[in-house]
Order: structure tokens, then C-alpha cells, then sequence
């Protein structure tokens, strides 16, 4: 199957970023290094393209009803210009996929969904449909930069009349940006370092693009690939769709309780309320690694006996930290925070400590 192309692909070959196929996508994965990248975020401020992700746009009085049925968290405590985590739960205990809702008004809203399952959540969500809602699909017309960093607000502020600093975390407004009206500014992101998340429509993207380098210059900003938003993600414990969830693991498992309100119903909440009552058997961990030597996904997580207790879903060396570190799904009774466990890295073993998220705690 031929890759899709973001809007900008042309501008990041030509700044010589490295491509590769991701999410059905030819996406940019560095421009420099990884390290080199990872630290211009944390310390700075760094621009991703991120035009990948899909965005679907439900409109009608029974919008809010819809979301509140496919969506875990409790989406009717969301006000206007307010965003929020979630996942959508599958009917056997899994996860379909994990997504920000975005509320614009009480009949008005933006579900933000990974690329990789872009045609997956659409038919999900629409075999739910069966009040009328409007379902739009704009992931193809529109391009999404995630400016990330501390120095972000100073960076971006020349370029619009609203108050960066003003836009609390998971909130966000529609205004003017780099000379176009109608903009998405949100205060979310997927690095811990703070930063907004800029959604334009494909045709004034390169004008905003080039506008964020432009006022960016004195800030040193540079362009990031998915390498470092890697790091980056991993660093605060954030799970990735299709590494430490899918559709075989149950939000509970993933330490995703926070964002599972039984307050509602909602797809599966009978067996997910029955889990949470009777405990998981397994649990999504943080652990950093004791021994030199970083762990990789699918590698074995042993006992200090040499009994296998479970599997890396992601692993690491963190810039930020100098050590490795990684996320896997382990027995209960090894999940507990100062475990010591032992990682199979080729054909020996690499002790590590479980610890609490998030790793870098800035």
C-alpha cells in the first residue's frame, strides 16, 4: 500500500530529516539525533509535525451522548474550550484506541484519534451512531504541529492576540495564529515539557509552519522527529497506542483507572466495574534499569528466581535521566513500586527496579 503524505512532507525532506514508513505514514523520524532533539524540547522549545493523527468531527444534539457512550472518561464534565484523555473501550476487555475529546460547544466536538487507527475508530464510533449525529472526518484536510518545550509560550506569543499564557493545561481556544483566522491553540502534548498543539487547516500550513520558525529564532527552536517524541513520551510514562496498549489490554491493566468513570455506561463498563471490584491479574509498570543496558519491547521480564513474570511494551536509554528505562505489563504481585526484577537482554540478564511514574519528574 502506497504511504499517505503529510501536507508539509516536500519541507521535511528538504531539511534533510531522515523518513520513515510510520502509521501508514512517511513521516520524519530526525533532523539531527534523537539526544540532540529530546534535549532542545526539555530545555527549550521543538516543533513536530504531527499531521498524521486524526481528527473527527461530531456535531448535533445527541453529540455529547455518543461520546459518553463510546468514551470511558466522563465527558459531560467538560465545559466549553476544554479537552480531555480518554480511551474507547472494546466489547472483550481491550482497548480500541486512546484519544483527546475536545468540547467547542454542548453540541459541537473533536475527537483526536492515532493514525494508526484512523479507518478503525471511525467505524467504531459510527456503529454507535444510531441517534443521527454528524460525523466529519477532517484528518486528511487538516495539519497538526505539536510546539513543545518551556520556552513554547515565548516563542509562539508574537504570532496571536491570545494570551498564551493564559490557556490552562488540556484547555484551549480558537483565534487568530500567524496571520489566519481560525485556528486550533490547545495546551496539550504528548512530552511533559509543557507546550501547545496547533491545528490548521492544510491549505495556511506551511504559512504557519515557516511563522512558528520565524518567531521561534531566538529561541533556537528546531523541527523534531518522532525519535525524540519517543524519548520524550517515555520519559513521563506515556503509553503508546500498539506498544502498552491495544486491543487485548483492559484500561485497569494500563493504569488508565483515571480516565474509567463508572459514573456512566459506556461500551463493556458491566465487565470493566466487575475488574476493577475483583482486581487485575496483571499491571502496567514503570521500571528503571539498575544494571548498565537498556531494554527493548517484546524482551522478558524475569523474577530474581529467572521466572518469567511478564514482557517489555517500551524501553529506552533516557536522555534526560543517563539510564534505561522501560514500561511492561508484570504479574500483581510484582507490580509494587521498589521491586527488584531482571530484564533477558539477548542471552543474559540486566537487573532493574520497578518504580513510580512518571520517570522524569523535571
Amino acid at each position: 500500500m502506497e504511504l499517505k503524505k503529510v501536507a508539509l512532507n516536500d519541507i521535511h525532506e528538504g531539511l534533510g530529516a531522515k523518513m520513515v514508513p510510520f502509521a501508514g505514514y512517511n513521516m520524519p523520524v530526525r533532523y539531527s539525533s534523537d539526544k540532540e532533539e529530546h534535549h532542545a524540547v526539555r530545555n527549550g522549545v521543538g516543533v513536530f509535525d504531527v499531521s498524521h493523527m486524526g481528527e473527527f468531527v461530531l456535531e448535533g444534539p445527541d453529540a455529547l451522548d455518543l461520546i459518553q457512550r463510546v468514551t470511558s472518561n466522563d465527558a459531560s464534565k467538560l465545559v466549553d474550550g476544554q479537552a480531555q484523555y480518554s480511551c474507547l473501550p472494546n466489547e472483550d476487555g481491550g482497548i480500541v484506541d486512546d484519544l483527546l475529546v475536545y468540547r467547542f460547544n454542548e453540541t459541537k466536538y473533536m475527537l483526536v484519534v492515532n493514525a494508526s487507527n484512523i479507518d478503525k475508530d471511525w467505524d467504531w464510533i459510527s456503529k454507535y451512531n444510531t441517534k443521527g449525529v454528524t460525523m466529519k472526518n477532517v484528518s486528511d484536510s487538516h495539519s497538526l504541529f505539536a510546539v513543545q518545550g518551556p520556552k513554547a509560550v515565548e516563542a509562539l506569543q508574537s504570532l496571536t492576540s491570545v494570551n498564551l499564557s493564559e490557556i490552562k493545561f488540556y484547555t484551549f481556544v480558537v483565534g487568530p495564529f500567524a496571520g489566519v483566522d481560525f485556528v486550533i491553540i490547545s495546551a496539550t502534548g504528548y512530552t511533559g515539557a509543557g507546550g501547545f498543539e496547533i491545528y490548521v487547516a492544510n491549505e495556511h500550513a506551511e504559512k504557519v509552519w515557516n511563522a512558528i520558525f520565524e518567531a521561534g529564532k531566538g529561541f533556537d527552536i528546531k523541527p523534531i522527529g518522532l525519535g525524540a517524541r519517543d524519548t520524550l513520551r517515555l520519559e513521563m510514562g506515556y503509553c503508546l497506542y500498539g506498544n502498552d496498549i491495544d486491543d487485548t489490554t483492559s484500561p485497569l491493566e494500563a493504569g488508565l483507572g483515571w480516565v474509567t468513570k463508572f459514573t456512566k455506561e459506556f461500551t463493556n463498563s458491566e465487565n470493566l466495574l466487575k475488574q476493577k471490584e475483583e482486581g487485575v491479574k496483571r499491571r502496567l509498570i514503570g521500571f528503571k534499569m539498575i544494571d548498565k543496558g537498556f531494554p527493548r519491547s517484546h524482551y522478558e521480564i524475569q523474577d530474581l528466581d529467572g521466572n518469567q513474570i511478564g514482557e517489555v511494551t517500551s524501553g529506552t536509554l533516557a536522555p534526560s535521566l543517563g539510564y534505561g528505562v522501560g514500561l511492561g505489563y508484570v504479574t500483581k504481585e510484582n507490580a509494587k513500586a521498589g521491586t527488584e526484577i531482571q530484564i533477558a537482554v539477548r542471552n543474559r540478564t540486566l537487573k532493574a527496579e520497578v518504580v513510580k511514574l512518571p520517570f522524569y519528574k523535571g
